[in-house]
């Protein structure tokens, strides 16, 4: 099982690359879209690893992949910029899954 990266900026791509994690830069929200087409359809892939901006082009898209998927797991990251708090969002996730605020 392989990790995919989907990133929208090349720091983050070369330092997964440095820990042996192929993938790619792109921008638009219909290249995200045909990437996630095309990786969800490689047996290979159990996780595809996106960074915060690219998540935030298509919520919709990523959001009904996770409930109805199984594989592949998709993990959002934050990138170098930093401007999303990683930490804050999964809190926020557990506390809507379970009903109860962290």
């Amino acid at each position: 099982m392989k990790f995919f990266l989907l990133s929208d900026n090349i720091d983050t791509l070369m330092g997964m690359r440095l820990v042996g994690i192929e993938g790619m830069v792109i921008h638009e929200r219909q290249e995200v879209l045909e990437q996630l087409e095309k990786r969800m359809h490689d047996p290979e892939i159990g996780i595809i690893l996106m960074t915060t901006k690219l998540v935030q082009l298509c919520p919709d898209v990523v959001s009904e992949i996770k409930l109805k998927r199984k594989q592949p797991l998709i993990v959002e990251i934050p990138d170098r910029h930093g401007s999303a708090k990683i930490g804050e969002t999964i809190d926020g996730y557990v506390s809507e899954a379970i009903g109860v605020k962290l």
